[in-house]
């Protein structure tokens, strides 16, 4: 898959669901729920402990799976290595820029303020991963940014939940990536496939999620 069918089928299915789970097993659960609800995108945060074998294992399976929370070069070179086709950082750091664009992964870098935006579109940034966007005005920040950055695709994480979408998507975010209870529910078991099947139907659209 190329950097632009990446970006192509993150902005189609809206939602990405950020995968932090205190283990692997936790993680493999929360995946298959989540599939089983028709995602077939994935961010697998390091934090995860067994991050890169999780992500290798979906990669292996067909999913579109990204890794998360990346600081590092060595650590996006690892992780794209293993299969991973979008990269995440929590914040600016230009040596993942540059090794996402030397192996034509897509890349997200966090920003918060118009400056860091630029910063980040600087470094490399495909898209930049706007975060935490729920504790500084959510959507109402992202609609100000995207007013002055109509071309650069926002990507908002932190404290969002999957009743948010319609206000994210209203503000002008290009996707928006989705953790906490939503993970949480997948590991414990806790989640209704086809019930959020069909309540993302309606939130985000009849052709998304796809599977």
């Amino acid at each position: 898959m190329t950097k632009t069918e990446t970006l192509d089928r993150l902005t189609r299915d809206y939602l990405v669901p950020v995968v932090r789970t205190q283990d692997g097993a936790a993680a493999r659960r929360a995946c298959q729920r989540l599939a089983a609800a028709g995602m077939g995108v994935f961010e697998i945060t390091l934090t995860v402990p067994d991050a890169f074998d999780v992500i290798a294992e979906l990669a292996a399976g067909g999913a579109l799976v990204g890794v998360g929370t990346v600081l590092t070069g060595d650590d996006a070179q690892r992780a794209i290595e293993a299969g991973a086709r979008f990269v995440v950082s929590p914040a600016t750091v230009p040596e993942v820029g540059a090794v996402c664009a030397e192996a034509g992964a897509a890349c997200l870098l966090g920003a918060l303020t118009p400056t860091e935006v630029l910063a980040a579109v600087a470094a490399g940034a495909d898209v930049v991963k706007i975060f935490p966007a729920g504790s500084v005005g959510g959507p109402a920040h992202i609609h100000a940014l995207a007013a002055v950055f109509p071309q650069i695709p926002l990507a908002p994480t932190g404290g969002i939940s999957v009743d948010d979408i319609p206000r994210y998507r209203k503000a002008g975010a290009a996707f928006v990536g989705i953790g906490g209870t939503l993970v949480a529910d997948a590991a414990a078991g806790d989640l209704d496939p086809a019930a959020l099947k069909a309540r993302l139907a309606r939130l985000i659209g009849a052709d998304s999620p796809s599977s």
